[in-house]
């Protein structure tokens, strides 16, 4: 790790800031000994939780501002008077070139707005898209876009599976990342044609990049493919689907082994492969959407994290940096070049 490396923070973004933010800045400082941050926020209330964290204090530059994002703050609002507020400030540094990443777990509308706004997307990519690592029977996958775009071109829908096969490279350490399309259906038949015009792209790049085909909702968590790319619509519903999903099964264990007595002595005796299951789950292991795409990198995390959470958040931001990770996507995108299908019949869906 690089001394240089430094990570800006937007300390009042999130349902518990500061206290989550820099408790998990000191939980990051630990994995990650070289990095430095520079935290944006109220001076007054961030220096007392400093006192019993030395070394982070020594690691740490607090740049004080009263103004912060709330939740309920809309995108316009923010983008005219929330220039001096923590979120703007932290982003402006990777701008500036100050800081490598950005985190915060504040309203993401408005951080979304503020970063493509201040950073801008990258050349040859038409909008950024929100990627989230995912838990699979396999492993771990990458998903895309969850939310910022909720109609797509077929060039849109190409450039994600671009950009989701860097994260899958440079943050999962996957090597040779295969690639699916989410779909109605694995069929080549299926599909809008939008679909069907960048799984036509994406054919003839099998050389530079391992197109699987199209996939469905299904093979997320079998983990059928690396990277899954959608449209932010069908994403945004599968992300929130399967968040809802896991609550559910948490739930009905937890009902099930406060049923009866000999399911609480049942629960004694499963409790180890219990825990190991609930850690394969844990989405604070998960935490830390990024907004790929943009000249900066830019981290979301959960606005409802703990400190555990939003330190896996910043290890995120660290990894993409240390590995260039928007270098990277530029190179490719010179590398796969401008590919041209031909027309495209008319989908079935």
């Amino acid at each position: 790790m690089s001394a240089s490396l430094t990570i800006a923070l937007d300390a009042m973004g999130g349902d518990n800031a500061p206290a989550i933010v820099v408790k998990g800045a000191d939980l990051a400082r630990r994995r990650f000994p070289g990095v430095r941050f520079r935290m944006f926020g109220d001076e007054n209330r961030i220096l007392p939780m400093m006192k019993r964290r030395k070394r982070l204090r020594e690691i740490t530059e607090i740049v004080h501002t009263e103004d912060a994002i709330s939740n309920e703050t809309t995108v316009s609002v923010a983008l005219r008077k929330g220039r001096q507020s923590s979120m703007q400030l932290a982003i402006n540094t990777v701008r500036d070139g100050e800081a490598a990443g950005v985190v915060s777990a504040g309203n993401t509308g408005v951080l979304m707005a503020m970063a493509k706004l201040t950073l801008r997307t990258l050349p040859g990519i038409d909008r950024p898209a929100i990627a989230a690592i995912f838990p699979t029977i396999r492993g771990e996958s990458v998903m895309l876009d969850l939310g910022a775009n909720v109609e797509c071109d077929s060039e849109n829908l190409v450039q994600f599976a671009i950009m989701g096969e860097v994260f899958a490279r440079t943050v999962l350490g996957t090597v040779n990342p295969s690639c699916g399309l989410l779909n109605v259906g694995s069929e080549e038949m299926k599909g809008h044609a939008e679909i069907q015009q960048a799984a036509a792209y994406l054919r003839q790049m099998t050389e530079t990049l391992n197109f699987y085909g199209f996939v469905e909702g299904n093979d997320i968590a079998a983990g059928t493919t690396d990277v899954v790319v959608s449209d932010g619509f069908t994403g945004n519903i599968a992300l929130k689907t399967t968040e809802g999903t896991a609550r559910l099964i948490t739930e009905f264990l937890g009902d099930a082994f406060r049923s009866s007595l000999s399911a609480r002595l049942g629960y004694v005796l499963a409790r180890r492969g219990l825990r190991k299951m609930r850690d394969r789950i844990d989405p604070r292991r998960y935490n830390g959407a990024v907004f790929l795409g943009l000249t900066g990198i830019a981290v979301k995390s959960h606005g409802g994290t703990d400190a555990f959470g939003f330190a896996n958040a910043i290890g995120v931001a660290i990894d993409m940096a240390a590995n260039r990770f928007s270098e990277k996507i530029t190179e490719d995108l010179e590398a796969f070049g401008n590919f041209d299908p031909g027309p495209v019949e008319a989908a079935v869906s």
